[in-house]
This record gives C-alpha cells, sequence and structure tokens, in this order.
C-alpha cells in the first residue's frame, strides 16, 4: 500500500516540477555543499539602527556595552 502512495507523490511532484519555469528548475543532483559556509559559522550578527539611535551609539563597542548592560540587568530566569 505504500508503494501506491510514494508512487503517486512522485508523479504530483513531477508534474509541478514539469509545470515551473526553466529557470526555476533545480536539478539538486549536481548540488555541491556551500563551500562559504566555513566562513560564516563564527560571523558578526548584523543589526541595522534607527538613525536616532546611531546619533547616540557611535561604536559597535557603545552599541555592544549598553547591550551587556542591558542583559546583566534583566532577571535570570529561575530554573524550574
Amino acid at each position: 500500500m505504500k508503494e501506491k502512495t510514494m508512487k503517486k507523490m512522485s508523479a504530483k511532484k513531477t508534474h509541478k516540477v514539469a509545470d515551473m519555469a526553466p529557470e526555476y528548475r533545480f536539478d539538486y543532483k549536481q548540488a555541491k555543499p556551500n563551500r562559504f559556509a566555513s566562513r560564516m559559522k563564527d560571523a558578526p550578527l548584523v543589526a541595522v539602527i534607527d538613525p536616532d539611535v546611531a546619533k547616540v551609539f557611535k561604536t559597535t563597542e557603545a552599541v555592544n556595552t549598553a547591550l551587556r548592560a542591558l542583559i546583566s540587568a534583566i532577571p535570570k530566569a529561575s530554573g524550574k
């Protein structure tokens, strides 16, 4: 019974792929691992701040210092 279901599913998928525009078809058999993934592992997180906030915090260090102070002021969650 599972074989029939699998055949129907693959036929639907094949039909959907056939209806796609050629530029959206991707052959996953030819896919390669992302060679840049290791570079992104330790990459900094970038956050966009509003202009009024940027007037107060001129450097990355100033932003990080303020956020660390805020984090230290937040009560720790009890481990229930």
